[in-house]
């Protein structure tokens, strides 16, 4: 199933597709007059909830290609730990322990900066 919509929100994100959308909001905004608003509404509903998944697994797509990038930058810093690797996938808490660990860290480490250059 996930290929399927990964293809279709790559065809609706593109030219082809948005106008495709757009050439169906206009049809059913062109049946108002005839007495079809039932069918208007319908249609511009479903081209909502289209728009919505889009957009939706847009970011989805965007998001894994930065988690997999920065994890990349990880692995190829010698001085990184790699345990932050993968660590999207952890729960909420889990991901707030790491957070202030390395914040923490980061605060240390550069009060250690400012006595260096101080000396």
């Amino acid at each position: 199933m996930d290929p399927h919509l990964f293809r279709l929100a790559g065809f609706l994100s593109r030219p082809p597709g948005f106008y495709l959308l757009m050439a169906a909001m206009i049809v059913s905004t062109a049946l108002v007059p005839f007495g079809l608003t039932d069918i208007v509404t319908y249609g511009l509903s479903v081209a909502a909830i289209l728009i919505t998944g889009v957009v939706l697994i847009q970011g989805y797509r965007d998001t894994a290609a930065i988690h997999a990038k920065l994890d990349e930058i990880v692995l190829s810093l010698n001085s990184a730990r790699n345990q932050v690797v993968g660590l999207e996938h952890a729960d909420a808490k889990e991901i707030k322990k790491a957070l202030k660990s390395i914040e923490r860290e980061a605060e240390e480490a550069g009060g250690a900066d400012r006595a260096d250059a101080r000396e």
